[in-house]
């Protein structure tokens, strides 16, 4: 692929960059349905409370997930029920994992 310049403007001002692999290479961002529970870090599930099918409330606790040797409380982030469980203990899972599906109310 062939280096081209991109312009940029900030604050009235006018610029011209070449972008970096990096960042041509990077994950595209989407925007997540209402009721995912993706991971923020990589780790390890260390215990699921919930269970499919069980009605949770909006900050209720889902799981436990290990990352950078701290226990991470992972909540609902939206009431409803939960749809599918994606994950299961001892699991290795990578940023941006979906571990929960909740159908909220």
């Amino acid at each position: 692929m062939e280096n081209q310049f991109v312009d940029f403007v900030v604050t009235a001002r006018k610029y011209k960059t070449l972008l970096t692999n990096k960042y041509k290479n990077r994950p595209l961002w989407y925007k997540h349905e209402l009721g995912e529970v993706n991971s923020t870090l990589p780790g390890t599930i260390i215990q699921i409370m919930a269970k499919e099918g069980q009605d949770v409330k909006e900050g209720e606790l889902l799981l436990i997930l290990e990352a950078m040797k701290m226990m991470n409380r992972i909540v609902a982030p939206v009431s409803g029920t939960i749809k599918e469980i994606l994950v299961k203990e001892g699991d290795k899972i990578s940023k941006a994992h979906l571990m929960i599906k909740i159908d909220p109310k």
